[in-house]
Parts: structure tokens; sequence; C-alpha cells
């Protein structure tokens, strides 16, 4: 009733203006119109509005409708029309623009959205201020509000003028607590149950995790989602005639609880009685049915049905249709309960690239870029060669995001340019500061890196890394595109000083070891890789027999305390992964094989297998499998492997829980010894991070981790594999690489080190 009486006095005001602003006015032929007081609207707007026109006859009734017409834009408070002569004179008073919104009291909802929402009803920064739009902003506010369950919400506005043009206006808003889910009801269901649907559902009623998740509270963008994934449910197990009829949401009184009722029609059940391929077929049908999900026989699914016809116009993209249009038309027999399913294909014209370009690579050379690219200028463009070319972009561990857009050239109707969008990450990195590794203690670091060596590509590094065990000292040089073919080349100078002394868990020995070395990576397909190298140490040991555990002691007495080692290394990849930082998808299979060939002091051979397979799961988790098999022996005169080439099981590198290299055999303190075999197997699912979706650099898992290292003579058993689980967080800070874990072992025996929290800061080493 209050409303009603506002409403009915604004208008009488408005007429009453209207009929006030407009003196009684001789009838006369317009020569000129002139506009006073505007400061802000441009004159256009007014001659826009007006009805009035140059040569146009003028009387009451013509006045009054020009004055109407202006009111109505909202942008004036007051409008008069007066006569100079043969000039009309139009007089205005402006409105108030709006120069400021705040709130004050939201939580639930971002700032950013509730002004995107208001923008939507026309009430922003820079527009015009109408007192009578605050009614229509307030509903705005509330239908925010009331899809996020929150129907206590309450808002104020307070109206602060900062002059005579501008005013600034404050929300204050009372969210009040979000009404929670108390029952959800479904029904006309028969085929599954209230619970078996209502489990597929993001809202649910309040459980003991609804405190964090909020999976209690009502939502209706959360609810139509629901009712999406229940259709899906019914239409991708044959129910094509399936349809939520209605859905009821009910409100307590005090504004608390909701109850949802959702009616739903099943229909029957289809099966696929025949798969038909119609239109114009660029490639060979036998090819495209191998493509085809929906087969003969099957239970109907549209979620197939929809894969296909999206496999089917992605194989037509890669001959260069990229504007074809798979249709697929389910044609259903109402006796039978069968559906035929016919993709109608329409390829359209073939597309050609006019031009590949590149932007937002300031430091990073075009030529680094353009020598990664699958689509070539001037070809016909390929979905499969686009997608590979910005998964190579990636790879390259230079840039942050890589997007890509493959827009129409105007005027054309067969070309089209591929843009590359890139946001680079620092390629550089300067590393100098403490870190701490528990098991390796206090490290000094100094790290220069140069990944992208003045654009060019090229990756520089130099390395001095000082702990209570390694002193290391290290420069490389890699050039990845040595040849125009991908061949990369690359050298390695370093120097290791090694004692283990009392202060970690590996046996006591010294070593002092100078060696450098070049390498070759030669790509050999798309996805394969082969590197070889050639590498030359002079190692020194320089401990007394008599502190080393006898197997060491016999080591050096059969073999001496220095050795000049010349070693030969090959490794095969297959990698599909589609980043080399953080994958979701694909798979590393990897296998390296290294030699102490003959010509040095001492000859022997290690095999390492590496294998990760990445496997998208659902809501961006993904499921992580690793498994790695090292093995090592000597040959020639050289009589067993040594035992500075041994293998190192436990810690966060290999099975978690159990300290940093202390699986396996021990010395005669106890101390892990290492030995010739090391088996591991890992099973992690990647889980997003909460709040940080955008976050590139973080990563968190639940893992479960087996393995053990075996000593030279002894024989592997499954049963001697330690099994850990728990959580892990990995953060490629600006400082460094922290990780972090928490794992509880689950088969430890007596004798194993366990440590149940892990992390290390400040070295990747």
């Amino acid at each position: 009733m209050h409303i009603t009486l506002v409403k009915r006095w604004a208008l009488g005001c408005l007429l009453y203006a209207i009929v006030t602003s407009v003196a009684a006015i001789e009838p006369f032929i317009v020569d000129d119109i002139q506009v006073q007081g505007l400061n802000r609207i441009q004159p256009g707007t007014v001659f826009n509005y007006l009805t009035i026109t140059v040569g146009e006859t003028v009387d009451d009734q013509k006045s009054r409708d020009a004055v109407r017409a202006l009111f109505k834009t909202g942008y004036f408070r007051d409008v008069r029309l007066e006569r100079k002569g043969d000039i009309l004179v139009v007089i205005v008073d402006e409105r108030e623009s709006i120069a400021e919104i705040t709130f004050k009291g939201n939580k639930a909802l971002k700032t950013d959205n509730l002004i995107e929402g208001l923008g939507d009803v026309g009430f922003a920064t820079g527009e015009v201020f109408n007192e009578a739009k605050l009614d229509k902003v307030k509903q705005e506010l509330q239908r925010q509000y009331f899809a996020h369950g929150k129907y206590g919400v309450r808002i104020s506005t307070e109206l602060e003028n900062l002059d005579d043009s501008t005013v600034s206006v404050h929300f204050t808003i009372s969210e009040g607590q979000a009404a929670r889910i108390k029952e959800i009801n479904i029904v006309g269901n028969t085929v599954y149950s209230d619970e078996d649907l209502i489990s597929g559902f993001d809202l649910t009623t309040p459980t003991w995790t609804s405190w964090f998740t909020k999976d209690d509270q009502y939502s209706k963008q959360k609810l139509q989602g629901d009712l999406e994934n229940l259709r899906s449910r019914y239409n991708d197990n044959g129910y094509i005639y399936f349809e939520v009829d209605s859905t009821q949401v009910s409100i307590t009184p005090d504004k608390a609880d909701v109850y949802i009722t959702v009616n739903i029609t099943e229909g029957d059940r289809y099966k696929v009685s025949d798969v038909k391929l119609s239109g114009k077929l660029i490639v060979e049908p036998e090819e495209l049915f191998d493509l085809v999900a929906t087969r003969k026989g099957m239970t109907f699914s549209r979620k197939d049905m929809t894969q296909t016809a999206k496999d089917l116009t992605e194989r037509l993209g890669d001959e260069g249709y990229a504007f074809a249009n798979v249709n697929p038309i389910p044609k259903t027999d109402e006796k039978s309960k069968t559906v035929t399913v016919t993709y109608f294909v329409d390829p359209a014209q073939r597309v050609y690239v006019r031009r590949v370009s590149f932007y937002g690579n300031s430091k990073t050379q075009d030529e680094v870029l353009r020598r990664e690219m699958r689509q070539l200028e001037g070809g016909w463009i390929s979905t499969s060669k686009v997608e590979r070319s910005k998964i190579r972009l990636q790879r390259l561990g230079f840039f942050e995001e890589v997007n890509v857009e493959t827009p129409a050239v105007d005027g054309s109707t067969d070309q089209v340019d591929v843009n590359f969008a890139v946001k680079e990450r620092p390629s550089g990195n300067l590393l100098l500061g403490v870190g701490f590794s528990q098991a390796q203690g206090i490290i000094f670091n100094t790290n220069v890196t140069q990944d992208n060596f003045l654009g060019t590509g090229k990756n520089v590094s130099f390395a001095f890394n000082n702990s209570e065990i390694n002193q290391i000292f290290r420069l490389g040089y890699i050039n990845p595109y040595w040849t125009m073919d991908g061949v990369s080349r690359g050298f390695n100078v370093s120097y290791q000083k090694t004692d283990t002394g009392d202060n970690d868990n590996i046996t006591q020995f010294e070593s002092e070891i100078f060696g450098g070395g070049v390498s070759f990576g030669i790509p050999i397909s798309e996805h394969n890789f082969v590197s070889v190298s050639g590498d030359y140490e002079s190692t020194s040991l320089d401990t007394p027999l008599f502190n080393l555990d006898p197997r060491i002691a016999r080591f050096i007495i059969i073999e001496g305390d220095q050795y000049d080692v010349f070693r030969a290394s090959t490794s095969f990849a297959y990698d599909t992964r589609n980043s080399a930082i953080f994958p979701t998808r694909g798979t590393l299979q990897r296998i390296r094989l290294e030699a102490a060939v003959p010509g040095g002091d001492l000859t022997y051979w290690k095999v390492d297998y590496d294998s990760r397979l990445f496997v998208p799961l659902i809501d961006d988790y993904t499921l992580l499998l690793k498994g790695r098999v090292g093995y090592g022996d000597s040959y020639g005169d050289t009589f067993e492997l040594p035992f500075f080439e041994n293998f190192y099981g436990g810690g966060p590198r290999t099975v978690r829980g159990y300290e940093e290299n202390s699986l396996g055999p021990q010395d005669n303190r106890g101390r892990a010894l290492g030995g010739d075999t090391l088996v591991v197997a890992n099973a992690e699912v990647i889980i997003p991070v909460p709040f940080l979706a955008d976050f590139k650099s973080v990563r968190f898992t639940a893992f479960i981790d087996a393995g053990n290292v075996v000593g030279s003579g002894e024989k592997f058993e499954f049963n001697d594999l330690r099994v850990g689980t728990g959580l892990s967080g990995i953060w490629l800070s600006p400082f460094g690489l922290l990780s972090v874990s928490i794992a509880q072992p689950l088969n430890d025996q007596d004798g194993d080190e366990i440590q149940k929290f892990q992390f290390s800061f400040g070295t990747s080493f």
C-alpha cells in the first residue's frame, strides 16, 4: 500500500512538472532550437529525444509532448520550454551522475558480482542517478541474494552528494543466515530410488561436512545444475523422453529451512536400432564409423551421441573443414521402443590459414614460438594441429597461460587467422638465500638459471649449493634447437663434494667428483624422443677404512679409492603430457640406460624406467599413476656396482612417511646403504585447490605410495614393499620449490625410520 501511494505521488509530481514547465505558447514555426543547462549530456542526446524539429509549427500540445518525452529519459530533474522570437529554447536541469557505488556487510557475494548485477539494470558508475531506480536496484540485489538462499537479507541505502553534479550511493547489507535444505523429495521416479538420484546432487541436506562445503545451503543456480545432471542421468541411460515437470521450493516462515520437491516423468527406455551417416562425407565412412560411440543394440545415450558428433566434427576439422557441423538426429519407434540415430554431416567450406600470430611475448622471440607450430600458414586448418601447437607452447615452460583463437578473415569465406595469446612467466631465476631440507639440513643456495636466455629459448644455468652433506657447483648450457629439426645440444661442467658424516641416514663416506659432458636430444616423432650423452667423471674417496661399513671398505680395497670413469648414456621417452609443469592429462614413459664403458677404471651399467599416467576424472580431479623401477650391476673387471651409484628409497620422491633414503639394506651402524634394485609405485588423486582455481602454481594431492630398495644378491619380494598414505602439497613459489606432505606408514617394520611430516624448501635437487 505504501509503495502504491509513493508511485501515485511521483506520477502526480511528474504531471504537475510537465504542465507547469510549459508556459502557454502561441503557435509559431520553429526557426531554430537552443538547449541551455547542459553540463555532461551532449546536445545530440536532447535533440534525439525531442519530438519537435526545426520548421515545425509548435503549439501547447506539442510542447507538452516534448517535455514529457525529455522527462521520460530520466536524465533531467526539470525541463522547461520557452520562446525567444522564432527560437525554441529548451532549458534543462540535469540529474546527478553516479560517482561511486559502495557496499558494506556483503560476505557471501563479492562486490564485483553485485556491481555487475546492478549494471544489468542500468545502475552503474557514470550513469545518471534516478531515485525512481532505487526500488528496482534493491530488487536486483535481493534477487542475487535469494538465488544463494539468503532470504532474510535486508538492504538499506544512503546517498552522499559530492557536489552539484555527482552523488555516491552506499548500500548497507545485512545478509542474515542462508536457508538450509531440510528435505529433498523426488516424485514420479520408479527406476531409481530417491537416495540414488539425490546422491548425484550438489545440493544436499545437512551433513557433517556441510559447515565447510556449504552444500546444504539452497542456491537456485546449484539446483538448476542438479536438475540438468538428473536429466543427463536418465537421457544417458535410454530414457529419451525424460522430463522434469515442475520444481517446488518451499520456505518456512522464519526463512531458515527450504523444502525442495522435484516432479519428474521418466518415460520408457530406448535402445539403438540403427546408426546412419548422412550428408556430404569428406572422410571415408568406415573411418568415421570408427568414431561412432552409439552402436546398434546399445542403450541409447545422449552423452554418447553428443560426444560422437563432437568427434566427427573434430575429424572433419583435421581435414580443414573448421566450420563443419554434425547434427545428430534421433528418430524413435514407439512400438519397439528403439531409436535410429542419424548423423547429418555438413562439412561446409574448407578453410585455410592466412596468418599465424603471437601476442603477449614481449621477451620471447617470435622464432622460439613459431618453431613449435604444427599448424602452418597457407595450409588448411587442422584442429588437432592447432591444439598440438598450443600444447607445445605450454610445454616450453616459458608461459603461465596459452590461449588460441581462430577468427575468420574479414571479407573471406575460406580463410582464418590463428592467434596465440601467451602470458609470460619469469624464465630467469636468481636464487640467493637459505633453504632447509630434512635430509640435508641447512642449504645455502646461489642458483642463476635462465631458461629463455635473451628470449632465444636457450638454457643457461649456474648453481652453487652448500649443505651439510653436499657442496655442488654446476654450469650448464642447452640449445634446444641446435639444428632446425629440433635436435638439442648441451654442455655441463660440475664439481660435487659429498660428506654424509653424522647428519644423514646414508652410510658414511666422503667423495669428491669433477665432471663434464655433452648431451644431444633427438625427436624421432611428435611424442617420441631419444637422448644420448657422454660424460667424464673423476672420483676420489677420502675416508679411513675403519670408519666404513665392511662392504664399502671391501670395494675400496679391491677397486681403489680414485676412479676415472667414462659414462655413456641413452634414454628413450614417450611424452604426451599437456604441460611440462603440473600436467593434468597425458602419459610419460621414459627409460634410461647408462654405462661406465671400458677405458675407465670402473665398468658398470644402470637402467631406470619411469612411468607416469595422468587421467582426468570429474570436476578438475585428476588421477596420477606413477611407477619406477631401477637396476644396476657391474661387468668386466669391476666385481660389483659401486656403492656410490646405489639406488635409495624413502622420502618425498619415492615413499612418503619414511625418512628420505632410509629404506632398504643398512650398514653396521643402522644407516641406509642403498641397493642395486629400486621398485616404487605411487597412486595420487590431484585435488582442485579450494578458492584458488586460477592459481596455477599450487597442487594438492591425496596419495598412496609403495616401494623399497633391494641389495645385491637379495631376492625381491612384494611383501617387503613399504606402504604409506596421506596428503601432499607443492607450491612453485618465487623463492623456490616448497613441498609438504603428511603421511601415515601402513606396514612399517622394526628398524624403519618413520617421518610422518616431510617438507623441503629452497632447493629442488
